[in-house]
């Protein structure tokens, strides 16, 4: 009896992987075939050719441009030699040697998603797709080989959704993972993650990420802040799974609105969490929320990385938690427990009227904080720093502000009443945040993690709404009583920066108005939770020579390769540079014209390592010459 229930198993099992073959397929270590590189979101490749002792030799293969104008802030995939874009109203396969056009899908509507594609490899019935989402809630299917529709995917190769998705599926298995796009307003659809079948475009599972009654979380909000609660969603371009236990990784975002909490009191789960998931079922496994009761648009804004790391001599399965308020949780993926101990601090209320506010945010013991949190008047730029012309400009600011109140990491807005003298809050990290959607790269091999921060402000007060103004993302026809103003007008993303004027008055640029630097490259020890190095990262060309060096924002991320490399295109000085992965020394920097996206390196049919990055509407493609 034994036997024969051993064989009945062994011969299901057996089926399963037959049933199943795409879950089996392997990628060559020269595909790119994520919008991360790999489902797991390092961000690495695992190509050695182009390393730290010639990739000062680096040249342009070649480029292509995807749409005549626009910004698309594009990564592109790369498998088996063919490059896979969106391009506006197109999807493209290029060849990923000559970047000559293999062909072009072309449809009407609302564009496709700016962000890229999703590979699925196919089975011995079904050949391999391209993935793409549009504008008008649109996913879609195409043959990999021909470009055309698959027909047996929803309806003619299309399915329409309830709630779009301007994000990069994430393809595990028969899978797509898909977040949800649904604006800033707090009443609206809701920002639930779902799943769809690959092959028939069928719903399998859908989360809440808003708890229910009766679920996880559904005591965290209070006054029944639940209801019809927009935001709280995966709007991040990609999610992460753990392949060998099928654990699926969201990073969620925080409820809407963005500045004002009174309609929604309690921590507000899953708001600002990782939230990990069976991929099979949608059933939750565990979570950690990294910010409660989210008052400053701090989301996590990129998947969580998957990797291990060496602690006290056992390996331990690990991923990041990156939040916009550049705080770096390192959590056992298994659990959701922090690798390094997190504790409860207190931070400073507002004093808006009806807000409700949570006494503690986590703050963990390792890292340290990766970009400014903090404010004192000491910090203003001086003429030493940039020029005498703009630091006069941002004292005029900080004057025209009434000054600026900081209390540090989490500061609550402070209430303006109307018709009195402005006296404006700061926030650092600002609403574009310490690090943002490029998210971080992992060096398996050692445990590096690199992520590129910048140091930006918001600043501002909370006011009694005016009928008909729009205070950011649509707001004007929000119920809510509350939003955030800024002394520069009504709006969510008014910085502490001024305009910058050359010698014969004309304006170019406009810089921030904290002391530099402005941004960096920065490598943590996952191991150890150190930070192993930290390099100033971009320049501000209008400045003297000697005082360029500031650094600068930007919210793509860098790459890691198993060359020893880092490449890092996220500076707004329109460069793109390769450091040394141990050491942080720059070795190579070229122009691109334009600021960069999320990089890949792939090899190509010819045998080459190439390395490519997106700016504006044009991909650029690197490779050692012959």
């Amino acid at each position: 009896m034994r036997l024969r229930w051993f064989c009945v198993l062994a011969a299901c099992m057996i089926s399963a992987l037959l049933a199943s073959p795409a879950s089996r397929a392997q990628y060559t270590a020269g595909d790119w075939p994520y919008y991360r590189g790999d489902v797991q979101g390092q961000g690495y490749s695992r190509l050695t050719q182009i390393n730290t002792g010639n990739v000062a030799n680096l040249q342009q293969a070649w480029t292509y441009q995807l749409a005549p104008r626009g910004l698309l802030e594009v990564t592109p995939i790369v498998v088996k030699g063919v490059m896979y874009a969106p391009a506006g109203q197109r999807i493209v396969a290029l060849d990923a040697v000559t970047g000559k056009e293999i062909w072009s899908y072309s449809f009407k509507g609302a564009q496709a998603s700016t962000r890229g594609v999703a590979y699925w490899p196919g089975d011995k019935n079904d050949p391999p797709r391209i993935i793409f989402t549009t504008f008008d809630r649109k996913v879609e299917e195409l043959d990999a080989a021909t470009g055309k529709l698959v027909p047996n995917f929803g309806e003619n190769g299309i399915v329409t959704l309830d709630v779009g998705y301007d994000g990069v599926p994430t393809v595990f298995k028969d899978l797509m993972f898909l977040g949800a796009s649904v604006g800033e307003l707090p009443q609206g659809p809701p920002g639930d993650t779902r799943a769809l079948d690959i092959r028939t475009g069928r719903i399998v599972w859908d989360f809440h990420s808003v708890a229910r009654p009766g679920e996880k979380g559904h005591d965290t909000w209070l006054n029944d802040g639940w209801k019809d609660r927009s935001g709280t969603n995966v709007w991040s371009w990609y999610m992460t799974v753990d392949p060998k236990k099928d654990l699926l990784y969201m990073p969620i975002g925080g409820p809407s609105p963005n500045y004002y909490g009174g309609d929604r009191p309690g921590d507000g789960l899953f708001g600002n969490s990782v939230v990990a998931v069976d991929a099979r079922t949608g059933k939750l496994k565990w979570y950690f929320q990294a910010i409660h009761h989210d008052l400053w648009d701090q989301d996590l804004p990129s998947g969580p990385a998957v990797f291990d790391i060496k602690r006290n001599g056992k390996t331990v399965p690990v991923t990041i938690a990156m939040s916009k308020a550049a705080w770096m949780f390192i959590l056992n993926r298994d659990n959701g427990k922090p690798v390094f101990p997190v504790e409860e601090k207190p931070v400073a209320k507002g004093d808006v009227p009806g807000e409700w506010y949570s006494p503690t945010q986590p703050f963990p013991s390792k890292p340290p904080v990766l970009a400014r949190d903090s404010y004192q008047p000491s910090d203003i730029v001086t003429a030493d720093d940039t020029t005498p012309e703009h630091a006069q400009a941002c004292r005029e600011l900080e004057e025209k502000s009434g000054g600026f109140y900081n209390a540090g990491p989490f500061t609550g807005w402070l209430y303006h009443e109307d018709g009195t003298p402005p006296k404006s809050t700061i926030q650092f990290p600002g609403g574009t945040g310490g690090s943002n959607w490029g998210g971080v790269a992992v060096d398996p091999a050692d445990g590096y993690v690199f992520v590129h921060t910048h140091d930006m402000s918001l600043i501002g007060w909370i006011e009694k709404k005016k009928p008909g103004l729009n205070y950011g993302r649509g707001t004007e026809g929000s119920k809510q009583p509350y939003d955030r103003a800024s002394v520069l007008g009504p709006g969510p993303y008014a910085g502490f920066s001024a305009p910058a004027k050359d010698a014969n008055g004309k304006v170019i640029g406009n810089w921030p108005c904290q002391k530099p630097p402005w941004g960096k490259l920065i490598a943590v020890d996952a191991n150890t939770g150190e930070i192993a190095w930290s390099d100033v990262a971009g320049i501000t060309k209008g400045l003297p020579p000697d005082k360029q060096n500031t650094g600068n924002g930007g919210s793509s991320g860098p790459i890691a390769t198993a060359g020893g490399l880092v490449f890092d295109g996220a500076t707004t000085d329109g460069m793109f540079r390769a450091y040394d992965s141990k050491t942080g020394k720059q070795l190579w920097v070229t122009e691109l014209g334009g600021n960069g996206n999320d990089p890949l390196s792939y090899e190509g049919k010819d045998g080459k390592q190439y390395v490519a990055i997106t700016a504006g509407t044009t991909v650029h493609v690197f490779a050692l010459p012959q």
